[in-house]
């Protein structure tokens, strides 16, 4: 099956009149006749009835117009982003998010690019730090930006530490915790802790304080925004990343001594040629100062902008 064939069918289903169809392909009437008689016998059938004062879709034509429609609009859309592409109209970045890590840092640096490079378009994914990786190598994402160490990273992986991102107990405002202006080790002894699949934050404050006894784990999900719904509706406390997008009927407040922290860091595929939009990404993530986002962990902060809905 042949472009050409389709279209022609497609002019002749709308115009049900040889030499008009033949005038708006810029064909002659034989040539068009000749592609839809060759695109009939690819279907197995006929596509119009003949008649010489009447021309009309059979049935099995107008079942596969429809289809034939759409195979002809995503063709000429391939046909198009191509061109933009080869003209530099369009310039794709995709970029791997891992689970928590918020969107809303990047929307400068990506804005501030924008103005140099133009047809900017940007794709975020979201993936486990593992994933992520894998689909770098497999050139499905430029970029990616994750917050915890990946065993076995490949040796082409180019990885640069952007910043340091302390951990907050984020909680409901019914909570009994909810009105301390920090939260310290014998609070969370107290408390039921939420904690997201394959995290591993009780026990980094566990080994930061030596306890011998383990910090109560309740609820689990593999979704922050699961857990933000159960912490919301009080089933505990959730320990996360400051700049997580929560829920806006959530408290945080800060950790006493900040025992937790994470290095949101860049990663790219090493030798690969990088993109425009790509290359500036990376120069302006590496030379951004990122305290204006990400406050020293020693100023005391208790509260932070919330984010009207948590990202999936």
């Amino acid at each position: 099956m042949e472009l050409h064939q389709v279209r022609y069918f497609l002019t002749l289903a709308s115009t049900l009149n040889f030499t008009r169809a033949a005038e708006q392909c810029n064909v002659t009437q034989p040539a068009l006749t000749k592609g839809v008689q060759k695109l009939e016998h690819e279907l197995g059938g006929e596509l119009i009835y003949r008649e010489r004062q009447l021309t009309q879709l059979t049935d099995l034509g107008k079942e596969v117009l429809p289809m034939l429609e759409r195979t002809l609009a995503s063709a000429e859309t391939v046909r198009r982003r191509a061109l933009e592409f080869r003209r530099k109209e369009v310039a794709p970045l995709k970029i791997g998010l891992a689970p928590s890590i918020s969107a809303s840092l990047f929307l400068d640096p990506i804005a501030e690019i924008a103005k140099g490079v133009p047809g900017l378009r940007v794709e975020l994914r979201e993936g486990a730090a593992e994933k992520l990786v894998e689909l770098l190598l497999e050139g499905e994402i430029n970029a990616a930006i994750i917050g915890k160490d990946v065993q076995d990273m490949p040796a082409r992986i180019d990885d640069w530490s952007l910043f340091e991102e302390r951990y907050v107990a984020v909680l409901a405002p019914t909570h009994h915790l909810a009105n301390r202006l920090s939260i310290g080790i014998d609070d969370l002894r107290e408390t039921v802790l939420l904690e997201r699949t394959g995290c591993d934050v009780a026990q980094k404050i566990q080994r930061s304080y030596s306890l011998e006894e383990p910090l109560q784990l309740g609820h689990c999900s593999g979704h922050d925004l699961h857990l933000q719904h159960m912490a919301a509706a009080g089933f505990g406390m959730i320990l996360t990343p400051e700049h997580m997008p929560r829920l806006p009927t959530l408290k945080t407040i800060p950790l006493e001594g900040a025992p937790v922290s994470r290095k949101v860091r860049l990663l790219t595929v090493q030798g690969r040629r990088y993109s425009p939009a790509l290359d500036a990404f990376v120069k302006v993530a590496r030379l951004r100062d990122w305290s204006t986002e990400v406050p020293h962990r020693d100023m005391p902060r208790t509260t932070l902008p919330e984010v009207a809905s948590a990202a999936a």
